[in-house]
């Protein structure tokens, strides 16, 4: 029997989420395509509590190249996508998610163009959207607790002011830096090398690595400003959404001098410190405050006033 060869990833916006190759079998078990790979990042943006699935797709013979500590060079029709899932019940997996919606970027003449599928009740496909919802989604955590959102969809313009830089868009989550550090065992990049998925580089060492907000053995600031970095310096680096209107730098690399946090303490823990949408930060994105992440920096905030 001749093999089924694997159909190609497609790197355009398709009424269908189907319609991209991006999965096999069927759709909601989010089993990823031979012709794409999955990536981690050590400090995930915070986005109500839900789980994520990040895919890169890579067209036949190509690779990502290294280009510094930041994104690499992505080359052209590039897919990225990033499902947004929650489990039913933390407790016990075997009891399914709701996949809520895929958020795809594709590279394309050397710019990135963003686009957002929305998954249908019955988990079968999800539908190309550019609007934007809420949808009503309910979980248990790992201790036993109800928990009820209505998750905010984001529209095509919601997505360009997280994802714009000198009004263009761009990656946020795939930097070298983000992804340098073990899964499973194996570090992330190296396998990435070996698999010739990252070319211009010959070993992760040379790589400075993002640290984990979560891990409880490093020091406050680091812990703080790597939280900072993943949820916030999209948006406040220069070029930034908010580089007009605020003079925070809040890359991690950025010393804590040239951010200009010691300048706005105050207001940095006034704007984290609630959830109103418009005025709370993040300005978008979420739909409640993230206690743990929050009472972590502002905790850091307070040893500098």
């Amino acid at each position: 029997m001749t093999p089924v060869e694997t159909p190609n990833v497609i790197a355009e916006f398709k009424t269908n989420l189907s319609e991209l190759n991006l999965f096999e079998g069927n759709l909601n078990e989010l089993v990823i395509t031979e012709k794409a790979f999955e990536y981690n990042i050590n400090t995930t943006l915070f986005s109500d509590y839900a789980h994520k699935q990040r895919i890169i797709a890579l067209p036949e013979a190509t690779s990502l190249q290294y280009n510094g500590d930041g994104l690499p060079i992505f080359p052209d029709n590039t897919v990225i996508a990033k499902t947004f899932y929650y489990n039913v019940d933390e407790r016990d997996l075997s009891l399914g998610k709701t996949i809520i919606e895929t958020r795809i970027l594709i590279k394309i003449n050397d710019n990135w163009e963003t686009g957002n599928y929305i998954w249908n009740d019955t988990q079968t496909d999800a539908t190309l959207d550019t609007e934007g919802s809420t949808v009503p989604i309910s979980w248990i955590d790992t201790d036993g607790n109800t928990n009820p959102t209505t998750y905010k969809i984001p529209s095509s313009t919601d997505c360009f002011t997280c994802h714009s830089n000198s009004d263009r868009i761009l990656p946020i989550g795939p930097k070298l830096r983000s992804m340098n550090f073990n899964v499973n065992g194996v570090n992330q990049l190296e396998q990435f090398i070996s698999n010739q998925q990252l070319t211009g580089i010959t070993s992760s060492g040379s790589v400075r690595s993002l640290p984990n907000w979560e891990d409880t053995s490093l020091s406050l600031e680091t812990r703080a400003r790597a939280y900072i970095d993943i949820n916030c310096a999209h948006c406040h680096i220069p070029g930034g959404t908010c580089a007009d209107e605020s003079t925070l730098n809040l890359a991690f690399e950025t010393t804590l001098e040239d951010s200009n946090i010691l300048n706005q303490v105050a207001l940095m823990d006034y704007r984290i410190s609630f959830y109103l949408e418009g005025i709370s930060m993040p300005f978008i994105g979420t739909t409640m405050r993230h206690t743990e992440g929050l009472d972590l920096v502002q905790t850091y905030l307070n040893t500098l006033n």
